[in-house]
């Protein structure tokens, strides 16, 4: 093991990594007004520039998980760093929005590299107190970030173009690439195992089916077809829409996943997941724990900076700057958990965190309407971004409780993939709560006012599709004010019903942490 000083240099890097992969994450939503003026994206689109990234992110974290642990991490770790950012190059001179999505791909497939990479190289360099001193940086740093991508991207998109949001990447990547490769010593299993390579296509089919179901549901239709599904000159030929053809591949494939690798541990092969770690109830229970959770926290990103933007009228940087009450909050939480570390139990910690987060979210619900202004939600911020940072960190931490450190890849790719499920699944499930809602409450509203159907539907369309955009342009028009005015109305009103919808998905993490313990088995690693 490395000595003191280059351990905790070490950890600098390894959170400079997260921090890069995290903020990616989240660093578009402020941009995404710009990339719609800029490129012509749809609402579709909007959501993939945002899933893309999420869904390759999480299909991926298994197989990269298991490749570290054969290959070593930190080779891992520097390989999806230089992926990213060559990904990066390609997002920031993307001249369409199908190639910016595909650029997302990539830097998904990147990403899928370092963040499974980090938490094990923290697991494998710290023990006793400086594993949970290193667990709680870890994990505030992602909480952290969360927030200050947007304030990051909007302070580029403002002052220069979104596309340095992307391009701002190339040089942090240099930096913490030397900075792993000089502090960071390398580590893998002691026996080199084959990569179950089936395993892994399961789970990517599985994954995407799922999270392209949700997504595009309310493009081609929940059961009867809505829009035909095309690829190329063949088009989908049932009137059952293809979407319920997602879930049962997505349910047939887990399934496969779950039977094939069950029965190749039966038979002493080796498996992408370790089915064996279930059998330790901290790390089984605080996955479904980190999944719903995830689905709560990282799902209102989505719609708040869009609402700010097109609904109040703030800027890319304003937007942001509102945002980095939530960062505040995160790093405020690291001292308070620094301070708990011995006198409360991790998992006391995390059910603080949740209870904040749901506070923090539900007071969004509560606050938001056409005319909020910062200091309306700047509080519940500050508490939604106090709750991410103590529940992130010692979730993390009371999950791997109990996992030897020779299966600290497999098991920090699998709580990794809880997550990173639940955040895709989040952004999935609430962008599309919030684009129905917005359909729902405004086709309503304008057929109240009289206005005949062909323009009520032309006038819903048209906000849907660009996002919210287009409320822009008919408040230009004082013809049309009154519509922009409804338009605004329906905005907050679904952005409230996906801010009540997260606190909902928070309030089952929490009921699923009350089958956490808090104590540390006796046998487990130290």
């Amino acid at each position: 093991m490395a000595s003191s000083r280059t351990r905790w240099f070490g950890l600098l890097f390894v959170s400079l990594g997260i921090s890069l992969i995290i903020v990616d994450s989240t660093i578009v939503n402020v941009s995404i007004p710009s990339i719609i003026d800029d490129l012509g994206i749809s609402s579709t689109q909007v959501q993939w520039v945002q899933e893309s990234y999420t869904l390759v992110f999480a299909a991926l974290l298994l197989v990269y998980g298991a490749l570290a642990d054969r290959f070593g991490r930190r080779l891992t770790l520097v390989v999806g760093l230089i992926v990213f950012g060559i990904a990066s190059v390609l997002a920031a001179f993307a001249p369409t929005g199908d190639l910016l999505i595909f650029s997302r791909v990539l830097q998904g497939l990147g990403g899928a590299m370092v963040l499974p990479t980090t938490l094990s190289l923290v697991n494998a360099n710290f023990q006793g107190k400086e594993r949970g001193i290193a667990f709680a940086v870890w994990g505030s740093t992602i909480g952290g970030m969360v927030a200050v991508g947007p304030l990051l991207g909007g302070w580029l998109t403002t002052d220069f173009s979104w596309r340095w949001a992307f391009g701002i990447n190339i040089p942090l990547v240099v930096i913490i690439v030397i900075g792993a490769l000089l502090t960071i010593p390398e580590s893998k299993e002691a026996v080199a195992r084959r990569i179950d390579w089936l395993s892994a296509f399961f789970s990517v089919i599985a994954m995407a089916a799922l999270v392209f179901g949700l997504i595009e549901g309310r493009t081609y239709g929940w059961w009867l077809v809505n829009k035909p599904f095309a690829i190329g000159d063949w088009t989908w030929p049932f009137e059952v829409s293809v979407i319920p053809f997602l879930f049962l591949i997505f349910a047939l494939a887990t399934f496969a996943f779950i039977a094939y690798g069950r029965a190749r541990e039966k038979a002493g092969k080796s498996t992408l997941i370790n089915f064996a770690l279930f059998r330790i109830s901290s790390f089984t229970n605080g996955n479904v724990a980190a999944a719903v959770i995830s689905m709560g926290e990282f799902g209102i990103i989505l719609s708040l900076p869009l609402w700010l933007q097109f609904v109040i009228g703030y800027n890319a940087l304003q937007t942001g700057l509102i945002l980095l009450a939530l960062a505040i909050g995160a790093f405020v939480a690291s001292g308070i958990a620094g301070g708990l570390n011995g006198r409360v139990t991790p998992v006391t910690m995390v059910r603080l965190g949740i209870v904040l987060e749901i506070i923090g979210v539900a007071g969004l619900g509560f606050s938001i309407n056409a005319n909020s202004s910062w200091l309306t939600i700047t509080p519940w911020l500050f508490s939604y971004g106090l709750g991410v940072g103590l529940a992130t960190a010692q979730l993390t931490n009371v999950i791997l409780l109990d996992v030897p450190v020779a299966q600290s890849g497999q098991a920090s790719g699998t709580q990794s993939t809880s997550r990173q499920l639940g955040s895709a699944l989040g952004i999935a499930v609430l962008g599309t709560i919030l684009f129905a809602s917005i359909q729902g409450v405004l086709t309503t509203s304008l057929t109240e006012e009289k206005l005949p159907a062909a323009q009520v539907e032309q006038i819903v369309a048209a906000v849907v599709d660009s996002s919210g955009a287009a409320i822009q342009g008919l408040e230009k028009d004082p013809t049309t004010i009154p519509i922009a005015d409804k338009a605004k109305d329906a905005f907050s009103t679904a952005t409230s019903v996906s801010a009540y919808s997260a606190a909902g998905f928070l309030a089952l993490g929490f009921v699923a942490t009350l089958s956490l313990g808090g104590k540390r088995r006796e046998g487990s690693a130290k």
